[in-house]
């Protein structure tokens, strides 16, 4: 077909790739006098009604993406009884190509990668799809050194039926989720399985699962535990490989509960590893004064060296916080805050998510979705001199009736069953409740009561029982206010 001009304006040049499904070729747009990419479903399958409907999903569903680390869709049409997408063209190689020319890639690097096809694929679960196919294969590595997702063809909307049959599984099964090999059902935590696995290859430099069939491999990611990413590249952080641990898990209650959350603790991790390898080169100074300065001026450099502005990007984060040692050493090794000791009579103060905490305040327990969010950290800082504080409810004499109470929580670095809180309160006298849960569901009812309701004063210890059940999430609701209308913590800490 080189030489064909395809709906009178897209001339094929050159076959690019080739699948089961169809074949992708550049081609020369003659309308606009550019390069792109034209993707064109084989003759023989595209008589088949459900090859061609998830040919033409994939089109819309990439098409609803506008995002940089996405391959843009141009357009989608037929000519000659042949089905077609024109994509953008990408000027480079694919990340599985990268990974086999240089073997295990440069940990700072895979983490950049990681953080941009998260980014991505959050974008995609925002439009309610799940793309279920990620591997670096579908992942294109452009001139300018930034990854862009590629290959909406098996994507599934959450909100209507796909069409896989059941007990079917699609995608490649090297980096398969457990979920999705049984045949049950897909969420938007299978891509999180999925990148993980991606991740741990591009540090690797090779899949953790190998078997004579593809069924034998799938039945790994099922059953066998991941091999330890830290002993095959020891000079990577214990961040970085709690990060893959926790993505890569088998139950998706002790997974990454979304893109969201993997693509943060990313972050942090990127940060880390460049501390760590002192990456703080004169280059940072010109980044630092664009940061400052108004997007226009960031962009022209972001585009020239998205890696290293990335890294810098979080170094400057990192020291605008504090020191920049400081918070290394607290993100990597977790806090434990600062109400109890680390060790006390028989528990074991809990890691937590250094920036893991958030406000509680749900439309549907009567509050408007906001309570003090800012101050929230002060409660894992280690600092009792800072406090989060719910707001001044003394005009109304406490809670208004509708309202059912506020609260704060924290994430467990790793899903855990605690068996105590511990609290220092700048504001005492209110009384609480503590629930569990594994991310933060919209309404209380979603979460799972173990403790209270206990009264507190400056400092307390509530008991808690999660019934030998781990979690990730643990919510501290006030119900009950004090006579000065609020209630303030300045530490807490979670014990096993």
């Amino acid at each position: 077909m080189i030489g064909t001009l395809i709906s009178g304006r897209f001339r094929l040049e050159e076959r690019i790739g080739t699948g089961g499904m169809s074949t992708v070729y550049r081609a020369f747009d003659e309308t606009l006098e550019r390069s792109v990419a034209i993707k064109i479903l084989h003759a023989d399958i595209s008589e088949d009604a459900d090859q061609l409907e998830r040919f033409r999903r994939e089109a819309r569903a990439a098409a609803r993406l506008a995002h940089p680390h996405v391959v843009t869709v141009i357009d989608a049409g037929e000519d000659d009884g042949h089905p077609y997408i024109v994509f953008e063209h990408v000027d480079g190689e694919t990340l599985k190509e990268r990974i086999r020319r240089e073997g295990p890639l440069p940990v700072q690097d895979a983490v950049a990668y990681a953080i941009e096809i998260g980014r991505a694929l959050q974008a995609a679960h925002d439009e309610r799809i799940v793309h279920r196919d990620v591997k670096p294969q579908n992942v294109l590595i452009d001139g300018e050194g930034r990854a862009k997702v590629t290959d909406f063809g098996i994507a599934r909307n959450l909100d209507g039926e796909g069409l896989t049959a059941a007990g079917r599984v699609l995608g490649t099964t090297d980096y398969v989720s457990p979920e999705q090999a049984l045949g049950e059902a897909v969420t938007e935590q299978s891509d999180v399985y999925s990148l993980g696995i991606c991740l741990y290859e591009m540090l690797v430099g090779e899949v953790p699962f190998k078997a004579e069939t593809q069924v034998a491999v799938a039945m790994k990611h099922v059953k066998e535990p991941l091999p330890d990413v830290q002993e095959r590249r020891p000079d990577i952080s214990a961040a970085l490989a709690s990060v893959v641990e926790q993505s890569t898990a088998k139950e998706t209650a002790n997974r990454h509960a979304s893109m969201h959350e993997l693509v943060h603790d990313l972050e942090q991790a990127l940060a880390i590893e460049a501390a760590r390898s002192g990456h703080s080169t004169g280059e940072a100074t010109t980044v630092l004064r664009a940061l400052k300065g108004d997007t226009a001026d960031f962009v022209p450099l972001r585009l020239r060296r998205p890696r290293r502005v990335l890294v810098i990007s979080l170094l400057a984060l990192a020291a605008a916080i504090g020191t920049g040692v400081a918070l290394v050493n607290r993100t990597e090794q977790g806090t434990t805050g600062g109400a109890t000791p680390r060790k006390s009579a028989g528990f074991v103060a809990v890691p937590l998510d250094s920036r893991g905490a958030g406000d509680y305040d749900p439309p549907s327990s009567g509050g408007d979705g906001e309570e003090h969010g800012r101050s929230v950290a002060s409660v894992i800082d280690g600092n009792r001199g800072t406090v989060w504080d719910t707001e001044d409810y003394s005009r109304g004499g406490g809670f208004p009736p509708d309202k059912k109470g506020v609260g704060i929580y924290v994430r467990a670095r790793a899903a855990v069953a605690a068996r105590r809180l511990d609290l220092v309160n700048s504001i005492p006298g209110w009384t609480g409740e503590v629930y569990a849960a594994n991310g933060v569901p919209e309404a209380l009812e979603g979460w799972t009561k173990v403790g209270g309701p206990a009264p507190v004063g400056e400092t307390d210890q509530i008991p808690l029982d999660t019934a030998g059940e781990s979690y990730t999430h643990y919510l501290i609701w006030i119900t009950q206010l004090p006579g000065e209308g609020q209630a303030g913590i300045s530490e807490l800490s979670l014990l096993r």
